[in-house]
């Protein structure tokens, strides 16, 4: 069955309109991932998966880890060329037949070789929904509320990871592989809800006006945005502001070449580094490899597992308190005082992971814990692991996805997500790979390392993003302009998208006058003059 067919076999259900209800639908996609992020951090210290793999340790269990990104790699070169065919929502679902497919293989697992090739195809599904999820919420909700749309992935990954870590510290008192098949079997549910959901929510109208169904966009537009009112000012500005876009965009390169002309190189750039700087802060470290340092601070059994739960709890909950506060500051300020204070945490840790004792052969005769760290150091280093994950879920963990998901032309944004997302998992992909080899051969270094990262992360931010908080996805191409201002002297808000919706309550202008081209007025309120600019600029290339 093509994707075409998958799109027309999914059933005509009743639409829910409410933003909020449909992100909440939207991101059981998000739970998936953290799902399988989860699934093996409870469970990589028990007697029953060591007994069953062989204690894998070093690139074996990097591997074990990194599958999923490798995967999820494959997923994020699909979802673009997918979400363009059959829309953002049926990639979603079509992202959560892969789902089913590695679940079963996995909890069927007979040996390492069937759990990485389970987990791969499950990062197939991760690959696409990380991706496109984004996507589908920043081209429906308003600009006031895009960003606390857009957290809500990010919480759900986090109450997969929570959920998840816990269902699995529970299935450790199963005897046998009963224990970690019980545990990744329970992946089903989420996925099987996410697909009955769907059918219930609209599609993108930026991507139905992207494929022209013109009355099916503004129906779907007017419906979130003015409760059916096709001439409600708002509606009408904003997609005298979505066509005008859209009909200049579609003047640029084809191909490859519409991601680099005029400003986009700069977009590109900038998708693609916030995912990776994401990665790169080391915050992975502590999500999938807790267990592990916790170990090296004194911490073990039933005490260790129960702390790192603490540790994704916190998570949510300082992820939870930026979802009332993430339209109402920018993003750059987030970015880069967080990746500021990711690295003093980094420096510390391994700063006095330097003072520990090295056991040869590892702590309990696991390779992967090699240093032994006792009294008020070793409780310094769980204070800012912790510490390490508060300030991640208030600043880059969110706020890389929302940045990801915003710099991006309505032409560009579903394959220019694909290239943010593959930004992300390519370095999950390293760093998966990296971090159990890490712990064994350079030891403490390993933070130090990390701590560099999060300081050259900060300097990029500076110089090179500028603020998209409080603007239209539109007006944001100004942004990146050549025209546009210097990063560092953006700031949150200031959005024209206002002034247009002023300009048509004046005029009393009509979607139907926008369809007919009788709105004339938009170039100079939108961009003051640099959109002529910008189409003078594509008519070079």
């Amino acid at each position: 069955m093509g994707l075409t067919g998958i799109t027309t076999k999914l059933p005509h259900m009743p639409k829910t309109y409410n933003t909020y209800l449909v992100a909440f639908v939207a991101t059981v996609g998000g739970m998936l991932f953290g799902f399988d992020i989860s699934s093996m951090s409870a469970i990589i210290l028990s007697d029953q998966y060591n007994d069953f793999f062989g204690t894998p340790s070093g690139i074996v269990q990097g591997a074990i880890g990194a599958s999923l990104a490798a995967g999820s790699i494959l997923g994020s070169l699909l979802a673009g060329p997918v979400s363009n065919k059959i829309g953002r929502r049926d990639a979603v679902f079509f992202a959560g037949l892969w789902w089913l497919v590695g679940t079963a293989v996995q909890t069927a697992t007979t040996g390492v070789g069937s759990l990485i090739a389970g987990r791969i195809l499950n990062g197939v599904c991760v690959g696409i929904t990380s991706s496109q999820v984004p996507v589908y919420l920043a081209e429906i909700a308003k600009k006031e509320k895009r960003g606390s749309l857009i957290i809500i992935q990010q919480l759900a990954i986090e109450w997969g990871i929570l959920i998840m870590y816990f269902i699995g510290y529970g299935c450790t008192f199963i005897p046998g592989p009963a224990s970690f098949r019980t545990a990744w079997g329970i992946q089903f549910v989420p996925c099987v809800l996410m697909l009955c959901g769907l059918p219930f929510l609209p599609r993108s109208p930026r991507w139905l006006a992207k494929v022209d169904r013109v009355e099916e966009a503004i129906d779907i537009l007017s419906r979130i945005q003015a409760g059916g009112d096709r001439n409600d000012p708002l509606v009408v500005a904003e997609w005298e502001d979505i066509t005008q876009t859209l009909a200049l965009e579609r003047q640029a390169p084809k191909s490859w070449r519409k991601f680099v002309y005029g400003g986009m190189w700069k977009r590109t750039v900038a998708g693609f580094t916030v995912q990776m700087w994401q990665q790169n802060s080391g915050a992975n470290v502590m999500t999938y490899y807790v267990v592990y340092i916790f170990s090296m601070a004194g911490l073990s059994g039933n005490i260790n597992l129960i702390a790192s739960g603490v540790q994704y709890a916190l998570f949510i909950i300082f992820t939870t308190v930026m979802w009332f506060y993430i339209d109402k500051t920018g993003r750059r300020p987030l970015l880069i005082y967080g990746a500021l204070a990711m690295g003093f945490c980094h420096f510390v840790v391994g700063g006095l992971l330097s003072a520990g004792t090295n056991i040869p052969g590892g702590v309990g005769g696991n390779p992967n814990i090699p240093i032994q760290l006792t009294g008020g150091k070793a409780n310094t280093v769980i204070a800012f692991s912790y510490l390490l994950i508060i300030i991640y879920a208030l600043t880059l963990a969110p706020v890389a996805w929302i940045y990801a998901a915003e710099v991006w032309s309505l032409e560009t944004r579903a394959v220019g997500m694909s290239i943010a997302s593959l930004g992300n998992w390519l370095f999950n992909f390293a760093l998966g790979l990296y971090i159990p080899p890490g712990f064994k051969n350079i030891k403490y270094g390993m933070f130090i390392v990390f701590g560099i990262m999060c300081v050259l992360a900060a300097i990029q931010f500076y110089f090179t993003y500028p603020e998209t908080g409080g603007k239209s996805l539109e007006e944001i191409e100004i942004l990146f302009s050549p025209e546009g201002p210097r990063p560092w002297q953006t700031k949150f808000g200031e959005s024209r998208l206002d002034q247009l919706v002023e300009e048509a309550k004046n005029k009393r202008y009509s979607v139907d006058d926008v369809n007919a081209g009788r709105v004339g007025s938009i170039t100079d309120i939108q961009g003051d003059g640099k959109r002529a600019s910008a189409a003078q600029n594509i008519e070079k290339v």
